[in-house]
């Protein structure tokens, strides 16, 4: 099972960091021991000060493919969630600004909370679906997919140009604005439309 991840795919959020727009999509993956699921405990690790929320919708892969093209991409995922991209901002910047790789930033342990995963045939609209984040009750990012820069089936075209998809593995399809730092003692919700799919703490 592979956790790959899209970067960049809001323009808001982009803004926000004060990036460039891509030419194609930004891949970059976590390992298997970044999920936690179940609605656990987030536990904040001591070797960064700086953890910052990113809620995303994931995808599910059903099927094996690759080289597959965006006309028949829909046929290789069977269901969506909610996703958290932890990362810790300050291990990032150093890393971006040396020019290396920001693996530990993003693929820490527990760094991908992830909700159950809910069927396609509760969503006829793929490209309108709401999704928001609540910290302490209050609403820190709202997303809506009509806002992605690449769609869910561009996405999974893509990626399967390089890297074979398999049954199982999970796709965060990216950000909207709103990122913002956890601290110990916050309590994270997500809902997908107006279903609550993720209710954790921090600690």
């Amino acid at each position: 099972m592979k956790i790959l991840c899209i970067g960049r795919n809001y323009a808001d959020h982009i803004a926000e960091l004060h990036n460039e727009i891509p030419d194609e999509p930004v891949i970059f993956l976590k390992p298997d021991t970044a999920l936690l699921k179940n609605n656990d405990s987030f536990y904040y690790p001591d070797f960064t000060q700086d953890i910052h929320h990113e809620l995303e919708i994931i995808l599910r892969i059903s099927k094996e493919g690759k080289n597959i093209q965006p006309q028949f991409a829909g046929n290789y995922f069977d269901a969506i969630g909610l996703g958290i991209d932890f990362t810790a901002r300050d291990l990032q910047s150093k890393a971006k600004s040396k020019g290396l790789p920001w693996d530990l930033a993003k693929g820490f342990n527990g760094s991908a909370p992830v909700s159950e995963f809910l069927p396609l045939t509760d969503y006829p609209d793929l490209k309108n679906i709401s999704f928001t984040l609540r910290l302490n009750q209050e609403i820190k990012q709202q997303g809506n997919t009509s806002l992605m820069l690449h769609p869910f089936e561009n996405i999974i075209s893509y990626i399967s140009r390089f890297i074979l998809l398999k049954k199982g593995d999970i796709i965060f399809t990216g950000t909207p604005k709103g990122v913002g730092p956890v601290q110990v003692g916050d309590r994270l919700e997500a809902f997908l439309e107006d279903q609550k799919v993720l209710d954790f703490e921090i600690k």
